[in-house]
């Protein structure tokens, strides 16, 4: 998602295919704890290799990290490359299966995880768990992480998406913040009408790859991407709920939004800081970005934004995706206890808390009141208490990768046949999701 974060892959199938059959390898060959100890029985000196990817982490966080890592570790040093998400499955494919390449820690985001736990990509962390906030992390990234009663990646930060809109233009149309979900696109619909300049003016910016936002009017309906029966994950997107929730987004896409139909929802800000946007879907970081001078526009219709939660029909938030990142060890990493130290530091309350000052909602519940009491925190916290995480099926990592849903998203956006594009999703993803 993202973490949702926003998570872009792009690989060909056949990238997908040559993935699967690294982390078959690489699960054949086992973990190898090969960390090593100094002469005085601590971890011996070393340079960390930390994956972060893409932006989200501030760098307030990141100059945090190395600085109290390396006066804690004297002798060892802390690297963090910044890697991206487009791609980023198949490049953790080869690099864990390296000893060599191998990073210690990696970001990954949570709805990948679970292709990569079940490979044995990822060293045991189960006994760390204690050390790292136990029963203060969040349950659902943990359960989503853990296979067969052991955890192989903990939480980093999590980031539901919620409205953020143009106060003055819902005024000027004569409407209200919606609070339901057919209200919501009864209102992004009249927001359209009443700007017809710029031609591209979107009441809902809603691109056509975004499947991320369009998950939620399938939940919201009642349906769902893929199920697990009895250990068999199988699609679900031609099921009445979930017909009827990708209908309601065509709708929003034909008459709502005028982003690109097959474009995806990469930099936000951009078309609202550029007057094209009246509501849009975007995690709360997202609010940094618009106010400042250098990537938003803090001078002008920054100071008429709002935010809300995208409410459901049942006087619930709407379930939304729950996005975000994990952190793993890679169970080839040599440096086993001081990649563990890193990933302490990074779940510590000292480095949370920067990161819940930056919009990410922390990896532990009980940091959650450092998100804040504005309308933005409040907003943060509602549009969690309904979330939801992708399917965790084993194969939910290629089914990311082979963009499937990015596909039907964009097929449904130029107005295909919602029905039979379903039919053709769910068949696609039934040889992808068990692995």
């Amino acid at each position: 998602m993202r973490g949702n974060t926003v998570v872009r892959i792009k690989k060909s199938l056949t990238g997908v295919a040559v993935a699967a059959l690294a982390l078959t390898t690489l699960a054949a060959c086992g973990s190898d704890d090969s960390s090593s100890s100094s002469e005085d029985g601590g971890p011996e000196s070393a340079d960390i290799r930390v994956w972060l990817n893409g932006t989200d982490t501030p760098q307030e966080a990141r100059d945090w990290l190395k600085k109290t890592f390396e006066d804690e570790n004297p002798g060892s040093t802390l690297t963090i490359e910044q890697q991206e998400w487009d791609g980023l499955v198949e490049k953790l494919t080869t690099s864990l299966s390296s000893e060599s390449e191998t990073p210690d820690v990696v970001e990954i985001g949570n709805t990948q995880a679970p292709t990569f736990t079940s490979a044995g990509a990822f060293a045991d962390l189960t006994g760390d768990l204690a050390d790292f906030g136990g029963d203060d992390l969040l349950p659902g990234f943990v359960e989503g992480a853990t296979v067969d009663g052991k955890t192989y990646a903990v939480p980093y930060y999590a980031g539901s998406k919620y409205i953020f809109y143009r106060k003055d233009l819902l005024k000027d149309a004569g409407l209200e913040v919606p609070t339901t979900l057919d209200e919501f696109v009864d209102t992004a619909v009249k927001l359209k009408e009443a700007n017809p300049k710029p031609a591209n003016f979107s009441g809902f910016w809603f691109p056509g790859q975004d499947w991320r936002n369009g998950a939620a009017f399938i939940w919201a309906a009642g349906g769902d991407l893929a199920v697990d029966d009895g250990g068999t994950w199988s699609g679900d997107l031609t099921a009445d709920g979930s017909i009827a929730g990708l209908e309601m987004a065509q709708k929003l896409f034909t008459d709502a939004s005028g982003a690109p139909k097959d474009g995806n929802e990469a930099d936000p800000w951009t078309p609202f800081c550029a007057g094209e946007v009246g509501m849009m879907s975007t995690p709360g970081w997202v609010k940094g970005l618009i106010e400042a001078e250098d990537t938003g526009c803090p001078d002008t219709f920054a100071k008429d934004m709002g935010v809300f939660a995208l409410p459901g029909n049942d006087g619930s938030p709407a379930p939304v995706l729950l996005g975000g990142s994990d952190l793993a060890i890679a169970a080839k990493s040599a440096n086993q206890d001081l990649a563990q130290k890193a990933i302490a530091l990074m779940l510590s309350d000292d480095y949370q808390t920067i990161m819940a000052k930056a919009g990410l909602t922390p990896a532990k519940v009980s940091l959650a009141s450092e998100l804040g009491d504005d309308e933005y925190a409040a907003a943060t916290i509602e549009a969690a208490s309904n979330a939801k995480l992708t399917p965790a099926a084993p194969g939910w990592a290629t089914v990311e990768g082979s963009r499937v849903l990015e596909d039907l998203f964009s097929a449904i956006a130029q107005g295909g046949d919602v029905e039979e594009l379903a039919g053709k999703a769910d068949e696609q993803m039934d040889g992808q999701l068990n692995g």
